[in-house]
């Protein structure tokens, strides 16, 4: 009776892990048509054939789903930076690694709406928790990327604050700003990467 019981927990997991994946599958259909700022819970449900209330056994609010959708952009980014740092291209670890992440930050607005679904305090969510996961996991591939173990508070401080030059690059880009300040990204990368690769620690 036990194998039976261990089988239809297992099937349960699988079937609430498709569904999930189906509910974000709606979601980034929803905010790559509307907007990720104009993401809700019952457009979501609609677009993937719920009732909105079932929505709600896998996410309490909207915050908890736009997180859910940047931590997978966050999984998706790390990856971009460790593969483009491996490969480089004639480009600097850091150089291509950040070129990576831009590239993929200038294409979602996720990050951003994100930024206004975080809670004040940290939380025990799940999402939230997922979600500072994946956001390590970035800072340490792009910490990677700089050639620089991540061993001192200097050298986090320095990723972090790369992190977020690279973010607010993403952002003035997205907007057309930096373009009509008169900037281009690689001109930006290559001062970010003279400024942080391999200076030692």
């Amino acid at each position: 009776m036990a194998i039976v019981g261990e089988a239809r927990a297992e099937r349960r997991t699988r079937a609430r892990s498709l569904t999930r994946a189906a509910i974000l599958d709606a979601a980034r259909r929803v905010a790559a048509r509307d907007g990720a700022r104009n993401l809700s819970l019952r457009a979501t449900a609609a677009e993937a054939g719920f009732a909105p209330a079932a929505l709600y056994g896998y996410f309490a609010n909207k915050d908890e789903l736009l997180l859910a959708l940047a931590s997978e952009d966050l999984g998706s980014i790390a990856r971009a930076m460790r593969e483009a740092a491996a490969r480089r291209d004639s480009a600097s670890p850091l150089a291509a690694a950040a070129a990576a992440a831009l590239a993929l930050l200038q294409q979602t607005e996720t990050m951003a709406a994100a930024s206004s679904a975080l809670p004040q305090s940290t939380g025990q969510s799940e999402t939230e928790r997922l979600f500072n996961g994946r956001l390590i996991a970035a800072l340490k591939a792009l910490s990677h990327a700089t050639g620089r173990a991540p061993e001192t508070r200097t050298a986090q401080t320095d990723v972090v604050l790369l992190a977020a030059s690279l973010t607010g690059l993403a952002v003035l880009s997205r907007s057309g700003r930096l373009a009509a300040l008169g900037f281009g990204t690689e001109e930006l990368i290559d001062r970010l990467d003279a400024r942080f690769s391999g200076i030692p620690t």
